[in-house]
């Protein structure tokens, strides 16, 4: 599965009293499927994966799966502590129509580099025995040490990571530990992901195949034709800190996956975009109107202050869940100022 570009985190919406609210959920996939976003991340940090039950992760899962696109790529949060609950999860993402899974360290795997036996075999088992490929998840708090991710992305199930420590020796550190990792993924013909769910409404036919240079796969008459190809990729890496995007993507990030997309998804695109572009100035400009409304909504109000960013900005965010706290009068009044120029 290709993961380049703007991989956006959701945030998960819920009623002042604390329940799930699925209708506000489908309304913010809807739209966010309009943007220029390549994929979206359910139940990432961002979105309070570890407030939900196991029944409220299900009905998250599903109800982005059925709302978005079909050309985005979906990755699923589906961690546990345990090996077997974990596994349960994913299968139910597979099911789902999802491209690939989130996954974390166990809440209590958090000794150091004693602990690190146990935190390989538990990586290694969920991608050994998943219905999806693996994406590994080190938010910032929960960092997995760069020997880990390297020792991971031999496994051919591990197909990439989500960084949210960033910083440019760490993630030059990571591009050249891996290397070796080189794989195949099939792809669309101008090199777009190609999804479970648009495999699943349309028939895939080879670039090979449309020149004679191979089969093809059988034509079902009321499906529409997705014209493919295959691209060799390396373990991929996605810079999930907003304040430090644009060092990651020079770094060798290939996307990123920044918790402040959620509320200014046009804000971040733009970095890429201007990277992807080899305009290092417009990169930088853009980069500087993100970093200070970033380092305090998403680094110092955290998931609170992204879900008020989302409420500005056209997207419901509403409260964060219990015990987390709402913002007071004044923390909204400063969100407010640093968003002014990142409206989307």
């Amino acid at each position: 599965m290709l993961l380049e570009g703007l991989q956006l985190p959701l945030t998960t919406p819920f009623f002042a009293d604390g329940r799930l609210n699925l209708r506000k959920l489908e309304h913010n996939v809807a739209r966010y499927s309009k943007t220029l976003a390549t994929g979206l991340l359910a139940l990432s940090a961002v979105g309070e994966a570890t407030m939900l039950s196991d029944e409220e992760t299900r009905l998250t899962l599903g109800c982005v799966s059925d709302a978005a696109a079909a050309e985005k790529v979906l990755v699923a949060g589906v961690s546990r502590d345990s090996v077997a609950g974990t596994l349960n999860l994913a299968e139910f993402a597979a099911k789902a129509g999802y491209d690939a899974v989130l996954v974390r360290r166990p809440s209590f795997l958090r000794g150091g580099a004693a602990r690190d036996k146990e935190l390989l075999s538990y990586f290694q088992i969920v991608a050994d025995r998943a219905a999806l490929p693996v994406v590994l998840d080190s938010p910032a708090g929960e960092v997995l040490a760069a020997e880990v991710v390297v020792e991971l992305a031999g496994h051919d199930r591990v197909i990439g990571l989500v960084d949210g420590v960033g910083g440019r020796e760490r993630i030059e550190s990571l591009r050249s530990g891996t290397s070796a990792v080189k794989r195949e993924v099939t792809v669309t013909a101008v090199f777009a992901a190609v999804t479970a769910r648009m495999q699943a409404d349309s028939t895939l036919v080879s670039a090979a195949a449309l020149t004679g240079g191979g089969g093809s796969v059988a034509v079902a008459p009321s499906r529409a034709t997705v014209k493919t190809r295959t691209k060799v990729v390396g373990f991929q890496i996605l810079a999930g800190g907003t304040a430090g995007l644009l060092e990651g993507l020079e770094a060798g990030a290939v996307g990123a996956a920044p918790g402040f997309a959620a509320c200014a998804p046009q804000a971040c695109y733009e970095v890429l975009a201007a990277w992807k572009d080899g305009d290092h100035g417009l990169a930088e400009e853009q980069q500087g109107r993100l970093r200070a409304a970033a380092l305090r909504v998403e680094g110092e109000f955290g998931v609170a202050g992204i879900k008020y960013g989302c409420d500005l900005n056209g997207y419901y965010g509403g409260l964060a869940r219990l015990p987390r706290l709402p913002l007071t009068g004044a923390e909204r009044d400063e969100i407010e100022g640093l968003m002014l120029g990142l409206r989307s």
